[in-house]
This record gives C-alpha cells, sequence and structure tokens, in this order.
C-alpha cells in the first residue's frame, strides 16, 4: 500500500496537491516546490534538498502537468533548480511515475529505461472536468478583454469535442449567441440539440465576420492568413488549444487582430479545484491497479 509519495516540480496545482494528500496522511517529499510558503510548517510534508533525497524512499512520484515545456528540463515554476530529463530519469528508475502533457519522444526515453510513467491528462475523468475550468477561464479572458458585454456577442467555438461542448454552455449560460463549428454529421446533429447555430467547415470563411469572439479548441492550424482576412478587426480570437495551437498568431498581429493563446487554463485560475480533480483521479489510478 503507498504511504510515501514524491513530488517533483509543477505548478501551484502542485502545491495545493501537496497540501491536500498531506491531510489525506500521505507522507510528502517535495523537491523544486521550495519558493512556496504554503508547503512549510506542515507536518506531513518535508521539503527535500535534493531530488534523490525526495525520491530515494518513495512508492509513488508525482510530476509536473505539463511534464516538460522544452523536453530538456522538467517544469519547475516554484524553484530556481533546474532538473534535466536525464536527472530526473536517473533518479526515479524502479518507481511509478504520473505526470501529465507528456510528449511522444519523452515516454519512448522513460520506457527505453524501464520506467513506467503515466500520463494523467489521458484519462477520460480528468480531462472532462479540467474543461469546466477551461471554460470558465475562456470567458474570465473574453470578458477583461473585450468592450462589449458577452450577452448578445456573437461568440464562435471552433471544434466540437469535450472543451467545445463546454466551452458553448458557459457561454450560452450568459445569454451569448453560439455558434460551433465541427466536421462531423453527427456533432451537427449535437450542436442543433442543444440549440446552438451549426457552421460547416466549407462554410467557415464566409461567416467569419459575423463573429464578436472566436475560440479555437481544435489542436490544428486552422485560422490562417486566408481566415484571418475575412475576419473583423474588433473581434477577439481566444486559442485554448494546445501548442503549437490553431491560430496564426503572427497573422492576427500583422492584422492588428488580437489575439490570446490561453494554455495550462486550469492550474491558473482553478488550482484548488484542479489539485482536487487530480487527486480523485490519482486514487482512480491507484484503486484500479490493486
Amino acid at each position: 500500500m503507498i504511504q510515501n509519495i514524491a513530488i517533483i516540480g509543477g505548478d501551484l496545482r502542485m502545491v495545493k496537491l501537496a497540501q491536500i494528500l498531506a491531510k489525506d496522511k500521505f507522507n510528502i517529499n517535495t523537491y523544486a516546490l521550495e519558493n512556496s510558503d504554503e508547503l512549510k510548517n506542515i507536518e506531513q510534508i518535508k521539503i527535500c534538498e535534493s531530488i534523490k533525497q525526495a525520491t530515494e524512499n518513495t512508492e509513488l512520484i508525482l510530476g509536473p502537468i505539463p511534464l516538460s515545456t522544452n523536453s530538456i528540463e522538467i517544469n519547475t515554476p516554484f524553484s530556481e533548480k533546474k532538473i534535466t530529463i536525464k536527472e530526473f530519469i536517473d533518479n526515479v528508475k524502479g518507481k511509478k511515475i504520473i505526470a501529465g502533457s507528456i510528449k511522444k519522444e519523452l515516454k519512448y526515453l522513460f520506457e527505453e529505461n524501464n520506467i513506467k510513467i503515466v500520463n494523467i491528462l489521458e484519462r477520460e475523468e480528468l480531462v472532462v472536468l479540467n474543461t469546466i475550468a477551461t471554460a470558465e477561464g475562456a470567458l474570465q479572458i473574453a470578458i477583461t478583454e473585450t468592450i462589449k458585454t458577452i450577452h448578445g456577442s456573437n461568440v464562435l467555438i471552433l471544434g466540437f469535442g469535450r472543451v467545445g461542448k463546454t466551452v458553448a454552455n458557459v457561454f450560452k449560460a450568459m445569454n451569448a449567441n453560439i455558434y460551433c463549428e465541427a466536421r462531423k454529421n453527427k456533432d451537427f446533429a449535437w450542436i442543433k440539440t442543444y440549440g446552438y447555430e451549426v457552421v460547416k467547415l466549407e462554410e467557415l470563411n464566409k461567416q467569419l465576420n459575423k463573429f464578436d469572439i472566436i475560440i479555437n479548441t481544435i489542436p490544428t492550424m486552422i485560422i490562417e492568413k486566408e481566415q484571418i482576412e475575412c475576419i473583423r478587426k474588433d473581434c477577439l480570437i481566444i486559442d485554448l488549444a494546445s501548442k503549437p495551437g490553431g491560430v496564426n498568431m503572427k497573422e492576427t498581429e500583422k492584422a492588428g487582430i488580437k489575439s490570446i493563446l490561453a494554455l495550462s487554463i486550469p492550474g491558473k485560475i482553478a488550482p484548488l479545484t484542479s489539485a482536487e480533480f487530480i487527486k480523485d483521479t490519482l486514487y482512480n489510478i491507484l484503486k484500479e491497479e490493486k
């Protein structure tokens, strides 16, 4: 039974997660989180001086979400310390690793070193729950960055997957006029069922000039120069898709259209709730492996 957990690096979600797990009576070793005052003077939490000290007597290692942004070092925003992927691997051999947003080349590297690593963001329950914070974050950006009310605004959502559905629901609650772009007939049916307007991909360019806000959820380039030429100058574009996103930011800048690449929203606007979602997902993983 797992009792000792190491948390290495990560953002405010991991800080909150350490506190939550400590309340649940796990012994927590942390490394590369020392700039967080919240973890000091908690009986169940030990702030370690080295990654070796943090990991050597633990059964489970929790890494950052995302694990790495450059495939060279792991993500450590709460520390001045830099931890290379090689150093991380050297200190976690024989351990179980759970982290998030693990690039394929890094997953292969861990597997080559006989390390079992789990991408927690591939868990359906966490992905779905994270859409709530993502949608609320998109709404917050829209309210802050536009000079019109959301009420009555024409909002286009590109993509009708898990994020797109939740974003549409949140903006609809603000009485925006919701238009959703999709490619599959089943998605068209769901869009109509929810009471939204369908925008087919082949009709996209003709309709782009009617929107006050465009929100992209598709992780592939969909708003290029051709589309940007059809968008009004006063339109706000919010790109929620993972890097490199689906909006050509250089072209929107040239065109004088405000566009925002909004990444890792759950960790920024709702770190405590996100940490609770991570904890629940973690417990599901551990329960399934018994």
